[in-house]
């Protein structure tokens, strides 16, 4: 494809080959994904297949409720940004119908696979806790057209981003930026935590629309367009280490407003109201919280796994290979691992840590076991078609 002349080429410093680091970061993020789905199973708050402790007073509880709430500040929002970064030299490289085929194969596909095939099983697994039985339900939601996108609405939202990437892409193609100062970043965080506001009056947090959860949208709109904004300057591996450290800074001032503000609220009437959306208080607090965590505990991670995490390393390089996987199918190995000791009395923070644990595991073999199956499978339809060829 030819590009016009001001814009950026196949040949221009996009990343096409990305550093190992933010592949190794990625991995993580899938790892916490699965911890996250965890901590749901045993007391935060949010929607999972399988609840076996509800959200409460307790002590464990706030805890969970807490480091879901730190997490979704920023790991998803992490996930778009390197989305967002790639997409430049993928079409660049590939070309607008290539690359969007190429996402409907790696997007779509397991999207469908799990709406149809694990999201169904996964929903009749969590229904044995009621009693139910396992292939029971599993008929009932086959025959009634069940697609349950669970984890993979982030695939679906991709799907709808890579579209509209293509679309800018094909007219303006990437024209060059300057990399963000701090006060520009501030801005970006500021109103982005007013466009969360504002669409938590009509989405308010747990609430979807088509099986996304629009209330956490204006971050992660602002950050798979800011990776696509700033990829010509390859600005996330290029980092300041002066920017990274004042946003650390920022990010440490700012996490202990939103726990102290939600456990005031009981005694305060002013921050009395609901978090999740709404004209009040605390509701303006976590939307302006969200972004200003998410820059400093992204900039922060970005500049840690690319100047500390080794490239040689045989662990993270096996992780980083699989972990588009495990974030595919981890959804009903934490339901069945956590169902598989639900009879067993322990603290739900030993529950968490060990569920969390074993999940992350059975994950890993699993994603390692399916991706040696599929590239045997692909080694002998290329071999296959290598025999035709000769013929």
């Amino acid at each position: 494809m030819t590009l016009p002349a001001q814009t950026s080429s196949p040949g221009s410093p996009v990343p096409s080959q990305r550093g190992f680091g933010l592949d190794a970061l990625r991995a993580a993020m899938t790892m916490l994904v699965v911890l996250h789905h965890t901590a749901i199973t045993y007391g935060a708050m949010g929607g999972w297949f399988y609840k076996e402790v509800l959200p409460d007073g307790s002590l464990s509880s706030k805890l969970l409720i807490f480091f879901c709430t730190f997490n979704q500040a920023f790991f998803m929002g992490l996930f778009f940004l390197l989305a967002g970064y790639f997409t430049p030299a993928a079409l660049a490289r590939k070309g607008v119908g290539p690359y969007l085929w190429d996402r409907f194969i790696r997007l779509g596909l397991p999207l469908l696979f799990f709406g149809l095939v694990l999201g169904p099983m996964t929903i009749a697994l969590a229904q044995t806790a009621q009693g139910k039985g396992f292939l029971e339900t599993l008929l009932f939601l086959i025959r009634h057209g069940e697609f349950e996108r669970g984890p993979l609405w982030f695939c679906q939202a991709l799907l709808m981003l890579a579209c509209a990437a293509a679309l800018v892409f094909k007219l303006n193609g990437l024209k060059r930026v300057s990399t963000p100062s701090s006060a520009q970043l501030l801005a970006a965080a500021l109103l982005t935590g007013a466009a969360a506001f504002l669409l938590r009056l009509w989405w308010p947090v747990g609430t979807q629309w088509w099986g996304l959860q629009l209330g956490y949208f204006a971050g992660y709109l602002t950050l798979f367009w800011g990776g696509y904004a700033v990829a010509g300057t390859r600005w996330l591996e290029r980092l300041d280490l002066v920017q990274v450290q004042q946003w650390r800074r920022v990010r440490r001032w700012v996490l202990p407003v939103l726990p102290v503000m939600a456990l005031a609220a009981p005694a305060v009437p002013l921050l009395r109201g609901a978090p999740e959306g709404g004209w009040n208080v605390l509701a303006a607090v976590y939307a302006f919280w969200e972004p200003l965590v998410a820059w400093g505990v992204i900039l922060g991670l970005l500049w840690r796994f690319q100047h500390q995490v080794e490239g040689s390393s045989k662990l993270w390089r096996s992780l980083a290979a699989r972990a588009y996987t495990i974030f595919v199918i981890h959804a009903p190995v934490v339901v069945g691992v956590s169902l598989a000791w639900r009879h067993v009395q322990a603290p739900a923070l030993v529950k968490f840590l060990v569920t969390g644990g074993v999940s992350c595991w059975v994950s890993y073999l699993l994603a390692g076991g399916w991706l040696w199956v599929w590239g045997r499978v692909t080694a002998m339809g290329g071999s296959a078609r290598g025999r035709v060829q000769a013929l």
